[in-house]
């Protein structure tokens, strides 16, 4: 299906999500680094370091997209595999030396209790029903087993939010279309930034679905909330 052009809804149509991030997939990497100012390194560094992963040890990188993130998380000598539901965005990484499987986060192709620990980063907001998400990677995570999330979330400096919320709505859609692939997918990205729970209210929905102990710390003055949970 050709994808470039397209954006998913606020109603997050799972068809509409993997068409979309399809249609960014060539250049996803790069658009990354550029919109958040280098930043992502840090994020996915402090994502592998918050996971405390263990040598031998079973990782599921959910929404993974081309794999950055799971070449990230090998450092640690943890066994990872890259699941996303976007055949696109793992044709897309094909080259990285991890394994990877296409998969729905609703409906995750793994056996129950087989991973010592799960993360997703920037990739449950785009999740249909989330809340089904967390509840699944419940599901195939060992009970003591690990969670967690990095996802955008919101600045708790007030002029500072102020000033992040002019640069989401009006300023990265137009970096986005000098360097993506598909550009009006990130008018889709700011949209559902904007609407996204808080880091307290993120936190509770974790909680309330197979989770428990769910803590936070904020990077980057709080654009991203790294959510981190433990399975009873």
């Amino acid at each position: 299906m050709e994808a470039k052009g397209s954006r998913a809804s606020l109603e997050k149509a799972p068809h509409e999500v993997a068409s979309m991030f399809d249609g960014v997939a060539k250049r996803y990497d790069i658009t990354n680094t550029v919109i958040s100012m280098g930043q992502d390194r840090y994020w996915r560094h402090a994502t592998r370091k918050a996971l405390d992963l263990k040598p031998g040890e079973k990782v599921l990188d959910l929404a993974a997209g081309t794999g950055v993130s799971t070449v990230e998380l090998q450092k640690s000598g943890a066994w990872c595999v890259a699941t996303d539901f976007s055949k696109g965005m793992l044709a897309a990484g094909r080259s990285r030396p991890v394994p990877m499987v296409a998969g729905d986060a609703m409906a995750l192709p793994f056996a129950d209790g087989v991973f010592d620990a799960v993360t997703i980063s920037f990739g449950l907001r785009n999740v249909h029903d989330f809340e089904a998400g967390l509840r699944e990677m419940a599901r195939v995570t060992k009970p003591g087993g690990r969670l967690v999330v990095c996802e955008f979330s919101t600045p708790v400096f007030r002029p500072f939010r102020t000033v992040y919320l002019e640069y989401l709505m009006k300023a990265l859609p137009q970096v986005a279309r000098r360097v993506s692939s598909n550009p009006d997918a990130y008018v889709y990205l700011a949209e559902s930034i904007r609407a996204w729970p808080d880091q307290r209210r993120l936190a509770d929905r974790i909680d309330a679905n197979g989770w428990s102990g769910t803590q936070w710390r904020n990077l980057t003055g709080g654009i991203v909330g790294l959510h981190r949970a433990t399975k009873p």
